[in-house]
C-alpha cells in the first residue's frame, strides 16, 4: 500500500461548518471523478498498528485540473477527536493520503443522470457536475437534489441550474419535500440515480426508488462490493442481487 504525504495548500471556510481542505498533489497521485480516499492525520502509523481513530473515509471534491486535491467536511462545535484535531490544523500542516477509488464515476449512457445528495455528500457530486460540464458526451442532462437542514447549501458557485448546460439543481431543507421531489424524479424509469449519505439516508432513497420501479443497476451508491451487497438485500431482499455498474 503506497501512502501519499501531503501538506494542506489552503483551507476554505464553505460554511460557518463546513470547510474543504486543499491539499497539495503528491507526484505520481492520481484519481477521476466520484473518488474518495482514506484520508490521516500524522502518527497514524507511528505505532506497530495503524490508528484508524486518525483515519477517515472521505470523498475528493476536485478534479485533478484544479491541481489541488480538495477534501470537504463538515466539523460541528462537539465532533469526534479526528475533526477535534482536523480543525485545529493550519495551511502547511501534513497529511496522508492513500487507498484511493471511484465507485461512482459518471455513466455516459445517453440517460438522465440523477444526483441525490444529503449535507456534505454533495461533495462527492461537484467532481462529476464539473466533468459533466466539461464534456457532456452522453448524458442527456444532470438533476442534483440535495437536502441540508443547516440551510447553508455547498457549492452554489457550481450547483445553480442552467438550461444551456442541461444541468438543473435544486436544494431543500426537510425531508417531506426532499422525499416528495425523489418520487417525481424516479418517473423516469430509464434514468440512472447516484444516491451519497448516511446508510440510513441510502436505504430510504433506495426504498422509494426500489418503489417506483427503479432496478438496483440504475443506481450508484459509493460503496465497496460488500456494502453494496448488505444495501441492496436489505432492501430488495435479495442475498446476490444483480449489480451490473459494479468495477
Amino acid at each position: 500500500m503506497q501512502i501519499y504525504w501531503t501538506t494542506i495548500n489552503k483551507i476554505i471556510e464553505e460554511t460557518p461548518e463546513v470547510r474543504t481542505y486543499m491539499l497539495d498533489c503528491p507526484e505520481d497521485f492520481t484519481w477521476e471523478e466520484g473518488s474518495h480516499t482514506h484520508f490521516a492525520l500524522e502518527g497514524f502509523n507511528a505505532g506497530e498498528k495503524p490508528n484508524k481513530g486518525l483515519v477517515r473515509h472521505m470523498s475528493i471534491s476536485t478534479l485533478p485540473y484544479e491541481k489541488l486535491i480538495g477534501i470537504t467536511t463538515r466539523i460541528r462545535e462537539q465532533c469526534s477527536e479526528f475533526k477535534g484535531i482536523l480543525r485545529n490544523l493550519e495551511v502547511g500542516s501534513n497529511v496522508a493520503l492513500f487507498k484511493t477509488h471511484s465507485n461512482v464515476p459518471l455513466r455516459r449512457e445517453g440517460k438522465n443522470v440523477y444526483l441525490l445528495s444529503a449535507g456534505v455528500g454533495l461533495a462527492t457530486f461537484r467532481p462529476l457536475v464539473l466533468d459533466y460540464f466539461n464534456r457532456p458526451d452522453d448524458v442527456q442532462q444532470i438533476h442534483s437534489l440535495n437536502i441540508d437542514s443547516s440551510k447553508d447549501f455547498l457549492f452554489t458557485d457550481i450547483f445553480t441550474s442552467s438550461p444551456e448546460k442541461k444541468f438543473i439543481s435544486e436544494f431543500v431543507d426537510n425531508r417531506e419535500d426532499y422525499y416528495e421531489q425523489v418520487k417525481d424524479l424516479a418517473e423516469d424509469k430509464d434514468g440512472i440515480f447516484y444516491i451519497v449519505g448516511s446508510d440510513e439516508f441510502l436505504v430510504e432513497n433506495m426504498k422509494i426508488l426500489r418503489d417506483k420501479g427503479i432496478k438496483p443497476e440504475q443506481m450508484m451508491l459509493d460503496k465497496r462490493q460488500r456494502g453494496l451487497e448488505a444495501l441492496y438485500s436489505s432492501v430488495y431482499g435479495t442475498e446476490n442481487p444483480l449489480i451490473a455498474h459494479t468495477k
